[in-house]
């Protein structure tokens, strides 16, 4: 993972902030393009294995909740009634948590809240982690950040490592 070395300044404020979420109970919303719809399934399976031996954590996949507004394009008044059934649904909180290009128009829905995880393609956005759809490599990539993004999680339940409000993870 040599690749991730140069991202780490971009990757950790992200992180920290979405693990301090998930300790108080937020749930994450996965949200993809079509051409990562198996990450987000693999990300949902993987996070909740039952071998882990923690708690089932609160990933769901988009699709699964809202079947009838993913391949379609969302307008304005769509994500405020996905938005306004989330905020219902999810007494804790939720974050969504995107992976996927930005050209792709679920992106909206996750941009249409700050405190959203996204892992971006082909542009840089704010308070993101930017990865190329034309890497080679981009699909190994993803599951090395889904398996660093778990050993983080492990090491944030079991109080290995401390959350510090600034969003930097430290000993």
């Amino acid at each position: 993972m040599s690749w991730m070395e140069e991202k780490r300044f971009e990757w950790t404020p992200l992180i920290a902030s979405s693990l301090k979420a998930l300790l108080k109970g937020t749930s994450f919303i996965i949200i993809t393009d079509r051409e990562r719809d198996w990450f987000g399934e693999y990300l949902v399976t993987f996070l909740n294995k039952s071998e882990k031996k923690r708690p089932l954590l609160p990933f769901f996949l988009f699709k699964s909740l809202c079947s009838n507004y993913n391949k379609s394009s969302l307008k304005k008044e769509d994500i405020d009634i996905i938005n306004d059934l989330f905020s219902i649904s999810f007494m804790n909180g939720y974050r969504y948590f995107y992976i996927g290009r930005s050209s792709d128009s679920k992106v909206s829905l996750a941009k249409s809240r700050d405190d959203s995880l996204i892992w971006v393609m082909d542009e840089q956005l704010q308070n993101s982690f930017y990865l190329n759809s034309k890497d080679e490599l981009l699909d190994i990539k993803l599951i090395q950040l889904a398996r660093l993004f778990d050993k983080s999680i492990d090491l944030a339940l079991f109080s290995q490592q401390t959350l510090e409000l600034e969003g930097s993870v430290n000993n």
